[in-house]
């Protein structure tokens, strides 16, 4: 039986190309997610920019996101867009998580640009132009950002386009209410509700104003789309979405209910949503992330002590888009410079890991058929950085990017 299943495997295995990837799926994708298991490893960052060009060059993709600030994502998207700024200040300014720090990132930039520019001295059309965008909220692991930067901006853009008697406040009125930033990114607020601002008699006047300013933007759709350009109308969008996310994160980083943390990672992904169907409103997406955020299945964590389940960005995508949104998980066996050796033979990573090659793409409901008489066992990862597949999740995704072997990263 052994023998039959490790057949049934090798002849689903295909090599890891934009052609395979594409045979997976029932049509084009307005949305393609390639997910990892752990972050910064050069290795799958080198896969992913592969399959990402290819996938450019072969199917016309237009828009390459990944999970990072949605802010910040402009400065990258300026640069590969225009040149405007240097490729250090993009990797520096550009990206959250510390992501500018790693060379594959910086190659993917580099290499955007570079196709940006390729057609002749003035550029790609518009219309042909790789974008670029970060479709994480403002967050980090230690706090939220203040919610001053989209806010202002928000305001800022309608100031400039209505009258003053339709705006909700002034811009000192809400300097005033938003205070020093430094109340909004207390560190230790994310485990303390008790130091959060997001309660305050301020912060609930701004979550009404945010909504308010977003509720003008709205109604002011036919004169903007007459005076705006796509690019400012999407931009302004993008500000009320992250100022109204960002309020209400604050607000329940605040709450001290034992919901608290189950909360806060759903709002988080529930931001990635929002930003991820905006982006494929405009155009087919190339999206990047962890597995969790973009598995169609629920998501789950252990965080403070508690086990926490939610629906990720790729189940509220899935649920809005159907077939139009595709999910490829990447899976791998040894990370070893982590303490992650051979998996066993009796997981879906052990199995993989008996192929003769370093990297496959497979049919991920053809692999969950052929497993089906023998369900395997979930790995357990020693280090909590690396996330294995769960095997009740397979047949939720549309392929599986394996890569055998993920080595320590060379110093330049």
């Amino acid at each position: 039986m052994a023998t039959d299943i490790a057949t049934d495997i090798k002849d689903i295995a295909r090599t890891v190309d934009a052609a395979a990837v594409m045979g997976l799926l029932p049509g084009r994708p307005r949305l393609l997610a390639l997910g990892e298991p752990t972050h910064g490893e050069d290795t799958l960052l080198d896969v992913r920019n592969e399959l990402f060009r290819q996938l450019v060059e072969q199917e016309g993709l237009r828009t390459i996101a990944i999970e990072s600030d949605c802010l910040m994502g402009q400065v990258v998207d300026d640069y590969v867009t225009s040149g405007a700024g240097t490729l250090d200040e993009a990797m520096e300014h550009g990206f959250s998580h510390g992501w500018g720090a790693f060379e594959g990132n910086r190659e993917l930039v580099r290499w955007m640009r570079a196709h940006n520019v390729r057609a002749d001295n003035d550029g790609r059309p518009a219309s042909e132009r790789l974008r670029f965008a970060g479709f994480d909220g403002p967050l980090e692991i230690t706090h939220a950002a203040s919610p001053r930067q989209a806010l202002t901006a928000l305001h800022g853009h309608l100031a400039a386009r209505v009258d003053a008697d339709l705006l909700p406040c002034t811009a000192e009125t809400l300097d005033r209410l938003l205070g020093a930033d430094d109340r909004w990114t207390e560190p230790a607020a994310m485990m303390d509700p008790s130091r959060s601002a997001g309660q305050s008699a301020e912060a609930g006047r701004l979550r009404l104003l945010a909504d308010e300013l977003v509720a003008l933007l709205d109604a002011q759709t036919p004169h903007l789309i007459a005076t705006d350009s796509r690019d400012d109308r999407d931009r302004a969008q993008l500000y009320g979405r992250t100022a109204i996310g960002l309020l209400r994160y604050h607000h329940w980083m605040a709450d001290p209910s034992p919901a608290r943390l189950t909360r806060l990672v759903g709002l988080r992904d529930q931001m990635m949503a929002h930003n991820l169907l905006a982006l494929a409103a405009r155009g087919p997406v190339l999206a990047h992330a962890h597995n969790s955020h973009l598995q169609r299945g629920r998501s789950t964590m252990r965080m403070g002590g508690a086990q926490l389940e939610w629906w990720g960005a790729g189940a509220l995508v899935s649920a809005r888009l159907g077939e139009e949104y595709a999910f490829v998980a990447t899976a791998l066996g040894t990370i070893r410079h982590q303490g992650v050796d051979a998996p066993p033979p009796d997981t879906v990573e052990g199995l993989l890991y008996a192929l003769p090659e370093d990297r496959y793409v497979l049919d991920a409901r053809r692999l969950a058929a052929a497993l089906g008489g023998t369900p395997p066992v979930a790995r357990v990862s020693p280090w909590f950085g690396y996330a294995p597949l769960d095997p009740a999740q397979l047949a939720d995704s549309d392929g599986i990017v394996f890569v055998k072997d993920v080595p320590r990263a060379q110093s330049t």
